[in-house]
């Protein structure tokens, strides 16, 4: 028998001339960037909007491209619950598709059955997404994705106007949401907030009257020969709010340096109209905003006074967590609103973090389900369920028990929120007036209204409620 020779490498040896290449993928450079945000999205249960920021409008994409990306990525999280189960109905086997896998097949998913795209074009990039970084499920993409080309024609899989649960998949939300919505809102506004709430939201700005002027503003979108309308909300004027109808416009280095100079700000039209519905006729001597976070409406609040007194307010925040504080204070720093002082501290135990001090005006902008931003943070819907509504309404009026007692002998608590709910709006005023901190309380109009309640649907801003109570005793 031959004695075994032990083969020899030579030293650095390392590996054949040319070893077999893996596979690259075909897939498009917008559909890849839009699956990084929806993986993005669902390993760090993070905002759409923030992931976009970071990995597609920093990208070396091109704007199309960038655009597209945006939509797919947006329209992949808030349908997310909806492509499981479509993608599910395709599968033998749906807990065994890796996290991964399934990312990618919702992303291919979402343009066959919502976008309408070209079935083989969608289900030859589906195996490319896939391929890209696991070739061996390229088979399974394959078979799955051509299984939903089929079921097209028959999804929602029923009436939407008889079933609600093929109402629920039409306009890809939970069922016990479309349900509910139908409860609070009547069906047609519950049909236009679910259509709405799919669509690109507008963009609007503030002119940030601490700094410069409506004039300055209109005069250098004029001279770039740009659109930027004036913003009336529910028949109420609301100034120094202006829609952009270029986002193109905000590109252009005149905008840009305004941006940077903390002269204007983006921020939805109904938030504008809250913040400038809170303040009464008379300046009040102060005023707590409770909830300030990221300065926002701190900004807002300022702007507002600015323009409706010729002077700011003395300003106090609060927040419950350090960081936003310090947020808080930076960005009120870079657009001019001064803050007499930044608190951190429990809403819910007012009385030790401010003592027994009464302000003029008590501002609460309640933490809140949020479903009035579903089209800016379409992962909402999905990660929402019955019981928190219920735990922000208990939230909510403990903040404003909490507050009622720091309101002054004829001054105004205002609270405000961001969703539709009712347990979360008119239930919670309720609660408040019927309770006995909300004893000493009336409501008082806002804009000629009992409320501010901004309805979502087609090009409107925002879903936002508000309502003032004065105190009377």
């Amino acid at each position: 028998m031959p004695e075994a020779r032990e083969t020899r490498k030579p030293q650095g040896y390392a590996g054949p001339k040319n070893p077999p290449k893996k596979p690259r993928s075909k897939a498009s450079p917008a559909r890849l960037a839009a699956l990084d945000v929806v993986r993005a999205v669902r390993e760090r249960d993070a905002f759409a909007q923030d992931v976009i920021g970071t990995r597609i409008d920093r990208s070396d994409l091109s704007s199309e491209d960038r655009a597209f990306a945006t939509k797919l990525a947006l329209g992949v999280v808030s349908a997310t619950g909806t492509l499981d189960e479509i993608i599910d109905r395709a599968l033998n086997a749906p807990s065994d598709v890796k996290p991964d896998v399934r990312d990618a097949l919702r992303v291919s998913t979402y343009e066959i059955i919502f976008l309408g795209k070209t079935p083989h074009a969608a289900v030859d990039q589906g195996v490319e997404l896939v391929r890209s970084f696991a070739m061996s499920a390229s088979g399974l993409a394959n078979a799955v994705l051509r299984k939903i080309v089929l079921m097209r024609q028959a999804f929602p899989f029923g009436d939407p106007m008889r079933d609600p649960e093929a109402l629920a998949r039409l306009h890809a939300f939970p069922l016990w949401l479309a349900r509910k919505l139908i409860v609070d809102l009547g069906p047609q506004e519950a049909l236009d907030f679910m259509r709405a709430s799919n669509e690109q939201a507008p963009l609007f700005i503030a002119v940030n009257a601490a700094k410069t002027s409506d004039e300055t503003l209109v005069k250098a979108f004029d001279k770039l020969d740009e659109g930027l309308d004036p913003v009336s909300v529910d028949g109420v004027s609301v100034a120094g709010c202006y829609r952009v109808l270029d986002t193109r416009a905000l590109l252009l280095p005149e905008v840009k340096r305004m941006f940077s100079q903390g002269k204007i700000l983006v921020t939805d039209a109904a938030s504008q109209l809250v913040a400038a519905s809170v303040l009464p006729e008379r300046k009040p001597a102060s005023l707590l905003e409770v909830g300030a976070g990221r300065a926002t409406k701190t900004i807002l609040l300022q702007s507002d006074a600015t323009r409706a007194y010729g002077s700011q307010l003395v300003l106090s925040t609060l927040d419950n967590h350090a960081f936003k504080t310090r947020l808080l204070l930076e960005r009120a720093e870079r657009y001019g609103a001064e803050v007499a002082e930044a608190l951190t501290g429990d809403a819910l135990e007012l009385d030790a973090v401010v003592g027994d001090r009464a302000f003029d005006e008590v501002f609460i902008d309640a933490p809140c389900s949020g479903l009035g931003t579903l089209r800016r943070h379409p992962e909402i819907r999905w990660r929402i369920k019955p019981a928190d509504i219920v735990e922000f309404a208990r939230v909510q009026l403990g903040m404003l028990q909490a507050a009622a007692p720091h309101v002054a002998p004829g001054g105004a608590l205002a609270y405000a929120t961001c969703t539709v709910t009712r347990e979360e709006n008119n239930g919670v005023v309720k609660a408040f007036l019927e309770s006995e901190a909300g004893a000493g309380f009336k409501l008082a109009p806002v804009n000629g209204r009992s409320c501010v309640a901004t309805r979502l649907a087609p090009g409107s801003p925002d879903a936002h409620f508000a309502v003032r109570f004065e105190r009377i005793a």
